[in-house]
């Protein structure tokens, strides 16, 4: 199979469901297996194992295959992490409008942080290698819709998506490191070497008086700051947008 085909074969799979033909074994005795099938199992072994613990050899041990026999399913191991990625990211159903555009874009940014919680090697894919199926540009058509409804400036767009994208990221990542701290329990050694810091170092917020006096977040319990600044950086883009002008839906 040519490069050009091989390409052809994995944008195939990836939009199965969507129309496309899908590529898979041709030949020989009937397929033991769907993709669908395949990819249920490396996503069950990147929520298991993470990112680096994703492969054709694992996926493939799992389901009782040799690793070239799950090349016709899914292809090489970089289009296996995207159709992973991709069968991994179903856009929930929710209500269309809210009462600001503030609103909806929390909440899209919320349930994006939701799907990330639920598998964390999401967020560690580049996002420059991005699969590009049917499930993610329903994400980003979701956040696109929003902006039309409300009307938002057509310059201001594509900026707006680029930092929420970023910023859900961003704390997805953070949410992940500190679920791994407390299960290691380097969430309490963090806590101590900060304590003694501030024993050793007696003028601490003297020295850093801005830092000291920075106000904490509303949520009781650190480890929710990541989803709380996805809410105040939604509600800080959905203000700006709507202080340049923007019509409610109706």
């Amino acid at each position: 199979m040519g490069a050009e085909d091989a390409v052809d074969a994995h944008v195939r799979r990836l939009w199965r469901h969507r129309g496309a033909e899908p590529a898979g074994p041709r030949r020989g005795p009937r397929p033991r297996l769907t993709v669908d099938e395949v990819l249920d199992a490396a996503v069950e072994v990147a929520d298991a194992q993470g990112l680096g613990g994703l492969s054709t050899r694992a996926v493939a041990t799992r389901l009782g295959l040799s690793a070239m026999a799950l090349y016709p399913y899914v292809g090489t191991k970089e289009h296996l992490l995207a159709l992973a990625e991709d069968h991994a990211s179903p856009l929930p159903p929710w209500p269309d409008r809210a009462s600001s555009l503030a609103d909806d874009l929390t909440t899209w940014g919320e349930h994006l942080l939701d799907l990330y919680a639920r598998h964390p090697w999401l967020a560690e894919l580049p996002w420059a290698d991005a699969a590009g199926g049917p499930n993610q540009q329903d994400w980003l058509e979701r956040l696109l819709e929003i902006l039309e409804r409300w009307d938002a400036r057509p310059e201001s767009r594509a900026a707006v998506v680029t930092a929420l994208y970023a910023v859900v990221r961003a704390a997805a990542q953070t949410s992940a490191s500190y679920a791994r701290a407390g299960a290691s329990g380097d969430d309490r050694a963090w806590l101590a070497r900060a304590d003694a810091t501030r024993r050793v170092v007696g003028d601490l917020a003297e020295r850093y008086p801005l830092a000291a006096a920075l106000p904490q977040h509303a949520a009781q319990d650190w480890r929710d700051a990541p989803r709380a600044s996805v809410r105040h950086v939604a509600e800080v883009l959905g203000r700006g947008l709507e202080a340049t002008g923007v019509r409610s839906p109706g």
